[in-house]
């Protein structure tokens, strides 16, 4: 029997309707999809990515959601007797809505932190018992609301310093010294004993950094605090960290027993090394378009650190993306726009989206 060019074309014709569905289906999958047998993949939100646009790339795409302000003290907490529930509480119940891992960020930090925390009625400063005291309230208000419903807390954010200090010299630890770290844990343990509670840090690529912050670490699980994870906060550029700094920090932390998430991950740009609030870099590069040249650095910095993270996947029990999209990024501003995630302002993939996804 011969096959006639007609037969072929129909043949053709069936194969391809039968392969378009597959196609459509593998590009239906979200960013959480290619990682389901790796880790969790989140994102921090903000109050209106729930209602627009942004909520149907949130459902593709990630597994897991943080709360980007909404439960620092300044914001839920910023009177004394006085807690502004709403939008935190929005967050978790849409995470419950629709089966999303959500994590607490953050309890206790040096930023948005109302003024009332560290004053008496005279306005005078507090002593350390005072000081202790109403952390601790904090704390167990907050995490026992959440109880059951938030799996994880970064529960003391940024207290070690960048200078050649160990701790940074914030008002937390002008009047506690280091115990309101042990404490904070304890704390949160106490309102919470099934939830995973990180210390949470940037910079942590940073040799003389990670040390003091392994340090740390080390003495507190010595003494029996209930730390159960690091997190790398991952605010990083198109020039840091390199690979090795990377995985040295994945390892000596890891080493410690403890598990690691990157909780704040987006990619700069600008060259420079990225912490706190500031960029550090090349301030004559004030450029508001996203050039082919910072696409091409951008993809591969991206495509090394998820080659990293699947590498490591044994230590990594999540990858938090700071923001949605290059619509908004906490980057922005100082007179130009940053590109540091993997969806751009029409929130459309990029190019480094494909990059992290192949393999």
């Amino acid at each position: 029997m011969s096959w006639k060019p007609n037969k072929l074309r129909t043949i053709s014709f069936y194969l391809l309707f039968l392969i378009l569905p597959l196609v459509a289906y593998k590009r239906a999958e979200g960013l959480k999809d290619y990682y389901k047998d790796y880790f969790p993949i989140g994102v921090a939100v903000k109050p209106s990515d729930l209602r627009s646009d942004e909520k149907s790339l949130i459902l593709t795409h990630f597994s897991s959601i943080t709360a980007e302000n909404a439960m620092k003290m300044g914001p839920i907490h910023p009177f004394e007797k006085k807690y502004f529930w709403q939008i935190a509480d929005s967050i978790v119940q849409f995470g419950l809505d629709h089966q999303l891992k959500i994590r607490g960020h953050c309890l206790v930090w040096h930023g948005q932190t109302p003024r009332w925390l560290f004053k008496d009625s005279t306005g005078n400063q507090v002593n350390k018992e005072v000081l202790l005291s109403r952390i601790k309230d904090h704390i167990n208000t907050v995490v026992s609301r959440y109880r059951g419903k938030i799996y994880a807390w970064d529960v003391v954010n940024e207290a070690i310093a960048d200078d050649t200090s160990t701790y940074r010299k914030s008002q937390l630890y002008q009047i506690a010294g280091e115990e309101f770290i042990e404490q904070a844990f304890r704390y949160a343990h106490a309102a919470d004993p099934k939830a995973v509670l990180f210390y949470n840090d940037y910079n942590t690529e940073n040799p003389i950094k990670r040390e003091k912050i392994y340090t740390m670490l080390k003495k507190l699980l010595a003494k029996g605090v209930p730390i159960h994870g690091v997190g790398l906060q991952a605010h990083w550029s198109v020039n840091n960290p390199s690979r090795s700094e990377l995985e040295k920090s994945i390892e000596l932390f890891s080493s410690l027993g403890l598990q690691i998430q990157f909780t704040e991950l987006d990619i700069s740009v600008f060259p420079g090394r990225q912490g706190g609030q500031l960029i550090t870099g090349e301030k004559s590069l004030d450029k508001t378009a996203f050039t082919p040249e910072m696409e091409q650095q951008q993809l591969e910095k991206y495509k090394m650190v998820f080659e990293v993270f699947r590498k490591y996947k044994k230590h990594i029990t999540g990858v938090t993306f700071w923001n949605l999209s290059d619509r908004y990024s906490w980057l922005d501003g100082r007179g130009r726009k940053n590109f540091p995630l993997l969806f751009d302002t029409d929130l459309q993939p990029k190019k480094a989206y494909y990059e992290v996804t192949r393999f």
